[in-house]
C-alpha cells in the first residue's frame, strides 16, 4: 500500500480575463499549498478489474463511487486500476481544489510525465497546480504555472455547511457579463449570486475579525489571514450553531 498526501490549495487571488471559443474561462491568479490535505491510501490491481474508492473523514458525506469521482478519472488517465480509501479533510465544493488535489496525488502515484495542458481539459483546470504544488502565478486556463518563492504564512479558513457549484459560478459569472471584484477574487460576485447564504457569513466574519474575507476560489470557503480561529469558532457558533468548521492552514 501506498500513502499520498494530497494538500489543498489557497487562490489568493484570481483574475478573469477572458474566455476562450471552447468555453473554457481564462485566469490570472496566485495560489498556494496548504498543510490542510487529504490522505489517499492506494493498493495497485494487478488483476484487470475496476478501480474502487472507499470515502472516510469529516468530508465524506455525500461522496459515493459511481465513477465520476477525480480519482476514478485520473486512474483511467494514466491507465491504472487501484483499489484506493479517501480520507476526505478538504471539504467538497469548498474552493480548495479537494478533488483537483486527489487527482493530482493519482498522476504523482503513477509516476508518469504530466502533460499539465491536457490534464488541465481533461481533469480539471486546478489539477496542473496541484501537481506542481508550491506557490504560483497560474495563468491560461490553469495549464501555465510559474513558480514564486513560497512565503510563510498562517490563514484561517471558514467553510460553511454546504457546497458551490464552480462550474455554476462560472455560468453565472458569464450571464452576469464579466464582473470584476472590488477584491482579490472576480468570481465573488458571481458565487454570491449562486449561493445567497455566502453574504451573511462573509458578513458575520467580517464583523468578528474586524478583517474582510476572501472567497476561496468559486466558494464556498471564506479565509482570512492569521490566526483566529477562537473568535471565529465562538462568534460563528452564536451566529449559526455548530455546523461551522474553522480550520487554521499554513502555506507549505
Amino acid at each position: 500500500m501506498t500513502v499520498i498526501h494530497a494538500p489543498a490549495k489557497l487562490t489568493l487571488s484570481l483574475r478573469v480575463t477572458g474566455v476562450r471559443n471552447d468555453g473554457y474561462h481564462l485566469i490570472d491568479a496566485e495560489m498556494t499549498t496548504l498543510d490542510l490535505h487529504d490522505v489517499l491510501h492506494i493498493d495497485a490491481v494487478t488483476k484487470p478489474t475496476k478501480s474502487t474508492i472507499q470515502f472516510t473523514g469529516p468530508f465524506a458525506t455525500g461522496l459515493v463511487d459511481d465513477g465520476t469521482n477525480l480519482v476514478t478519472k485520473a486512474l483511467r488517465l494514466v491507465k491504472r486500476t487501484a483499489s484506493v480509501v479517501l480520507e476526505k479533510n478538504i471539504p467538497h465544493g469548498g474552493g480548495l481544489g479537494g478533488g483537483s488535489a486527489d487527482a493530482a496525488a493519482i498522476l504523482r502515484w503513477a509516476g508518469q510525465p504530466i502533460d499539465l495542458p491536457a490534464v488541465a481539459t481533461s481533469l480539471g483546470a486546478d489539477v496542473p497546480f496541484c501537481a506542481v504544488g508550491g506557490r504560483a502565478r497560474v495563468r491560461g486556463i490553469g495549464e501555465i504555472i510559474d513558480p514564486i518563492p513560497q512565503k510563510p504564512g498562517v490563514v484561517t479558513l471558514v467553510i460553511p455547511p454546504f457546497s458551490v457549484s464552480t462550474p455554476a459560478v462560472y455560468r453565472a459569472w458569464d450571464e452576469l457579463g464579466g464582473p470584476t471584484s472590488e477584491g482579490p477574487n472576480d468570481l465573488e460576485p458571481a458565487a454570491l449570486v449562486v449561493e445567497p447564504r455566502l453574504v451573511a457569513w462573509r458578513d458575520a466574519i467580517a464583523q468578528t475579525t474586524g478583517t474582510s474575507p476572501v472567497l476561496a476560489g468559486s466558494g464556498a470557503t471564506w479565509f482570512v489571514v492569521g490566526d483566529h480561529e477562537d473568535e471565529l469558532r465562538a462568534g460563528l457558533r452564536a451566529r449559526f450553531g455548530d455546523g461551522p468548521h474553522v480550520i487554521v492552514a499554513r502555506h507549505v
